[in-house]
C-alpha cells in the first residue's frame, strides 16, 4: 500500500506551501486555470482541417472560435491554414487570410471570437467591487506588422476593454500577454449564458473601435488605429495557445488531455451522425403512432440543442420532426427506414453554441 506523504514548508512571505510526495504545486503547474476551451485549436469537429471562405458569420472551423464580419466572403479561415510551422509544443493554430481586400467603413467589423460561458467566470466577481484581475495570453503570427488589437466584452456587449499588442516581425510567432483589471461595473452573467466575449480584431471601423487599455461603455472590437488585416489582400493572421487565467502573470499554456478537450467542446457542439461522404441508412423504431430514433449525446449540452443536417446533406424520404434536448435528440417520422446522404462531414449535428 502506498502512502501519500505531505509536508508543509514555509515560504519567504511566511505562508505555507504543501509538498505532495516531493512535488510542490505552483500557479504554472496547477490544472484548471485556463478558462478558454480549445485554446490550442486541436479540436475541429466541423471541418476536420478543411478551409472555407464563409458567407455568414458564425462557427465554421475549430471548435469554440467563430468568425464574424460585416462583409461576406472576404476571409478564408481554417485549422492550420497554409501549413506554416506551429510554435514549439503546439501542433495546431487557427489561420485567417484576407481573400479580398476591404476598404473598411465606419460600420464595418471583422474579428474572430471566443465565448466563455457564465458558469466558468462566476468566481471572478466581475461587475462587483471584488472583481479579480485576469491575464490573457496567446501566440500570434502575421504577414504584416504593427499594433494589433482585440477586446473583452460582457454578455450584452455594453462593457468593453479594448487591448493592444505589437507584432514587430512578420511571419514569426510572437508571444503576447495582456493583464486586465476586473470590471467592477456592468452586468456579467454567471449562468449558462454568455459570460464573456474575447475578440481578436482583424479590421473594424470607427463605430467598433475605442481607446485601448481601459474599461468603457460600448461595443468594441479593437482599439482605434490598430492594424486592419482585411485591408491587405492575402494578409495572414494565425493564432494559438489562447489562455485566460486569474492573476496578473501569464503562466505556461495548460495542455489538457485530448479526450478532456473534446468533451469540453461537445458541451456546445457534437457530431451525431457522420457518414464521411457516403449514404448512411438507419432504422427508426415504431412507437406511439410514429417511427422514432433517439440519439443520446456524448455530453450534456449547455442548453437544449438545435439538431440539424450539415449544409449539403439531405434526408432520404420526407424530413422527419427533430427535437433536441440537453441530453438527447429525438427524430419522429412516418416511415421505418431513413437515410442521410451528403458530400459533407459531418452530416447530422447538435449545437448549443453561445
Amino acid at each position: 500500500m502506498s502512502i501519500l506523504k505531505t509536508n508543509a514548508i514555509t515560504d519567504a512571505s511566511g505562508g505555507n506551501t504543501t509538498t505532495i510526495n516531493g512535488y510542490t504545486p505552483t500557479m504554472s503547474n496547477m490544472a484548471g486555470r485556463n478558462r478558454i476551451i480549445n485554446g490550442d485549436m486541436r479540436i475541429d469537429q466541423r471541418a476536420s482541417g478543411a478551409s472555407t471562405t464563409p458567407s455568414a458569420s458564425g462557427y465554421h472551423t475549430v471548435d469554440r472560435f467563430g468568425v464574424f464580419f460585416s462583409q461576406v466572403s472576404k476571409l478564408t479561415i481554417g485549422q492550420n491554414l497554409d501549413a506554416v510551422t506551429p510554435p514549439t509544443n503546439f501542433t495546431n493554430y487557427l489561420g485567417t487570410k484576407t481573400a479580398s481586400a476591404v476598404s473598411v467603413a465606419a460600420g464595418d467589423y471583422f474579428f474572430s471570437q471566443h465565448v466563455i460561458e457564465g458558469f466558468n467566470i462566476a468566481d471572478l466577481g466581475w461587475g462587483t467591487a471584488n472583481a479579480k484581475t485576469v491575464t490573457l495570453s496567446f501566440k500570434v503570427y502575421s504577414s504584416i506588422t504593427g499594433t494589433f488589437g482585440g477586446a473583452v466584452l460582457n454578455n450584452g456587449s455594453a462593457r468593453s476593454y479594448p487591448f493592444s499588442y505589437i507584432i514587430s516581425s512578420a511571419n514569426t510567432w510572437t508571444d503576447v500577454s495582456i493583464t486586465i483589471e476586473g470590471d467592477t461595473s456592468g452586468t456579467w452573467l454567471t449562468n449558462n449564458g454568455v459570460g464573456m466575449y474575447i475578440r481578436f480584431g482583424l479590421g473594424s471601423g470607427s463605430t467598433f473601435t475605442g481607446a485601448s487599455g481601459a474599461w468603457t461603455t460600448g461595443n468594441y472590437v479593437q482599439p482605434t488605429g490598430s492594424v486592419s488585416v482585411v485591408g491587405t489582400s492575402g494578409a495572414t493572421f494565425y493564432i494559438t495557445g489562447v489562455q485566460l487565467e486569474e492573476g496578473s502573470v501569464a503562466t505556461p499554456f495548460e495542455h489538457r488531455m485530448y479526450g478532456q478537450e473534446l468533451a469540453l467542446c461537445q458541451r456546445y457542439y457534437e457530431v451525431l451522425y457522420n457518414d464521411s461522404g457516403t449514404t448512411g441508412i438507419f432504422v427508426l423504431q415504431y412507437g406511439s403512432g410514429v417511427f422514432r430514433a433517439n440519439w443520446f449525446f456524448k455530453q450534456d449540452k449547455r442548453a437544449s440543442a438545435t439538431v440539424a443536417l450539415a449544409s449539403g446533406a439531405s434526408w432520404g424520404g420526407a424530413t422527419p420532426s427533430i427535437q433536441g434536448g440537453i441530453s438527447e435528440a429525438r427524430l419522429d417520422a412516418s416511415s421505418g427506414t431513413y437515410s442521410i446522404g451528403t458530400a459533407n462531414t459531418p452530416s447530422l449535428y447538435a449545437a448549443a453554441e453561445l
